[in-house]
């Protein structure tokens, strides 16, 4: 089967247990994480030949970590052991008006300093037909932004697509001397799809656009298309928070052509909301994959970005039959 191998620094994610203060009580619930990650374990999870690039350290957590993916059905075997830590980061949930807190311990892991030379781009993209890469990998320092920009031009080198997620990550790109547009550029330069919406184009382009909702996309997603000839989709979301347990969700795919919108859902009784982007991604490159057209994708992205927050954890681990289940809008036990 042609494989989508991702690229990126998986982790573990550590968060109370409900929605309690982080150490209220002394436990911590314990997932696997990271934006790359959870977007070939949820592919997988649909049926597709995924891999990650990756590095953990030989240790249990490293070592859990790849057993994890593994059980998933993710191909490990482009796991490299090395470093000395593992990254990790905590999320307290939010509840009512208090919002959702992250604090990341990611500094010095071993994939953040792993040199651009650990990466051996032959083998690693031998079989691959999309590489998938996102703006967290560069925020994490200058190393790993050299490392993912050469993936990129490793992939475009071998005429393999690249599919390329802007999640900006603040917090980790004020932590260096950091030159976010320059490096994001170059990366977005290689990308055929794009997950990102009109602030991530602003930022590349250096511009804003003027237009209201719908028209400032379709503007924001035309400048793209203008700056960058090889992309050719932009898919995004948009998101309009009541309060952490209710939100209104709508996904929508720009393309030269046209674009597709979907209606917003709500989503009441929210479990996580972390990763939702992350699984949106997977609908996307999901339906792309087997022959879809924009509205397709957006219908199916937004279907899995709906269903992982019904679901504690990173990673969206859905199968077809409950992406099916959710577009026949049946909602009462299924017997």
């Amino acid at each position: 089967m042609p494989k989508f191998l991702a690229f990126g620094e998986v982790m573990l994610r550590l968060s109370p247990p409900g929605r309690e203060l982080l150490l209220q009580t002394p436990r911590l619930d314990v997932w696997v994480a990271g934006a790359e990650a959870n977007v070939v374990t949820q592919l997988a999870r649909l049926g597709h030949d995924t891999g990650l690039a990756t590095m953990v350290p030989d240790n249990d957590l490293g070592r859990a970590a790849i057993t994890t993916l593994r059980g998933h059905g993710v191909d490990t075997r482009t796991v490299a052991l090395g470093g000395e830590r593992m990254g990790l980061y905590f999320v307290t949930s939010g509840a009512g008006l208090r919002a959702t807190e992250v604090i990341y311990d990611r500094a010095w892991s071993a994939f953040a300093q792993a040199p651009a030379s650990a990466w051996d781009w032959d083998a690693l993209l031998a079989g691959v037909d999309r590489l998938h890469l996102s703006g967290i990998t560069p925020a994490l320092g200058p190393v790993p932004a050299e490392s993912a920009i050469a993936a990129a031009e490793a992939a475009t080198a071998r005429g393999i697509p690249v599919s390329f997620d802007g999640n900006w990550r603040g917090k980790l790109w004020e932590r260096w001397d950091s030159d976010p547009r320059a490096i994001l550029t170059r990366l977005v330069a290689h990308a055929d799809l794009m997950f990102g919406n009109h602030r991530d184009i602003a930022l590349l382009l250096d511009r804003r656009f003027s237009h209201d909702a719908e028209d400032r996309r379709r503007e924001a997603a035309e400048a793209a298309f203008a700056a960058f000839p090889r992309l050719r989709t932009i898919a995004s979301t948009a998101r309009h928070v009541e309060h952490v347990d209710l939100h209104r969700l709508s996904a929508r795919v720009d393309t030269r052509e046209g674009h597709a919108q979907t209606e917003e859902v709500v989503l009441a009784g929210i479990v996580d909301r972390i990763g939702g982007g992350d699984a949106f991604a997977a609908g996307v490159l999901h339906a792309l994959r087997d022959g879809g057209d924009a509205g397709a994708a957006a219908a199916t992205g937004l279907a899995l970005a709906v269903l992982k927050h019904s679901l504690p954890g990173d990673a969206g681990l859905f199968r077809q039959a409950d992406v099916d289940a959710y577009l026949a809008g049946g909602l009462d036990v299924r017997r």
